[in-house]
């Protein structure tokens, strides 16, 4: 347990949480007894993210939604089968290094689909419930790239800025009540597409994986003050924290977990 978070009782669906940051943030709040939703495309990799979160010896009870929140279709699924729920952690979402001259129609639709409107029909079931309620959070986990588009993908770099903006509408809205609308400017972590992605560039470039993350940070993230890749735990840590009632006074903000990227003192 990390701190009394007053987490017990709260059901939260985090979406995307079969693995990486996901997985982390669920397992953080099982453990400080809310009932996590744990959700995945499939129900094999459901029942495995379920299978490994048992043997933590977590106080939350975990439940699985297998459904791609990245469509309408899984959106109408999650709220049939969840309609109610006290947090709403966003944290579904893709990513693709593509030259912007080769960025499709359709490669932009899609992760906008993705990554925004996933957030967006999840918000717009459960957002006026939580006001009812007087009781809710909801997280966008964004990125550093939100505020720093990388030039390497500018469609991902567009729907993190997109997620800010989204929140801080949201949280406009809760004036006077206790829910709080955030998003979280996530930094490199070691995800699980990100290391699949380091492990590609090592075969490639025939090194080790210690070798590509430090050309990594001095190359395409030099900014970073960690000069690490963050792991999802510590982000998990965070997002808890965010969503318990201790963190009451901060809504409408774009938090930074993002290892010191962002060169600004805001």
């Amino acid at each position: 347990m990390l701190m009394n978070l007053e987490l017990v009782g709260k059901r939260a669906l985090i979406s995307g949480s079969t693995a990486g940051i996901g997985y982390a943030i669920a397992e953080k709040m099982a453990l400080e007894g809310a009932s996590v939703i744990i959700n995945g495309r499939t129900q094999g990799r459901v029942d495995q993210a379920l299978e490994k979160l048992s043997r933590t010896g977590s106080r939350g009870s975990a439940k699985g939604l297998a459904a791609d929140l990245g469509t309408a279709e899984g959106a109408r699924r999650a709220v049939e089968l969840f309609p109610d729920v006290d947090i709403l952690v966003n944290n579904l979402g893709i990513f693709e290094p593509k030259a912007f001259e080769k960025i499709s129609d359709a490669d932009w639709m899609r992760f906008f689909e993705v990554n925004v409107m996933s957030g967006v029909r999840l918000g717009r079931h459960h957002l006026p419930r939580m006001k009812q309620r007087n009781w809710g959070r909801i997280v966008f986990i964004s990125s550093e790239s939100a505020v720093q588009i990388p030039a390497e993908m500018i469609h991902y770099g567009m729907t993190k800025t997109a997620q800010l903006a989204i929140a801080r509408g949201m949280a406009e809205t809760t004036a006077g009540t206790q829910v709080t609308v955030n998003s979280v400017l996530v930094g490199p972590t070691a995800s699980e597409g990100v290391i699949g992605f380091v492990d590609q560039l090592a075969a490639q470039q025939k090194k080790d994986r210690a070798s590509v993350e430090k050309e990594f940070f001095q190359s395409m993230r030099p900014t970073s003050l960690l000069k690490r890749f963050i792991e999802p735990e510590e982000i998990g840590t965070f997002v808890t924290f965010l969503c318990s009632p201790l963190a009451s006074a901060t809504n409408g903000a774009a938090l930074r977990a993002d290892g010191g990227v962002v060169r600004s003192i805001l």
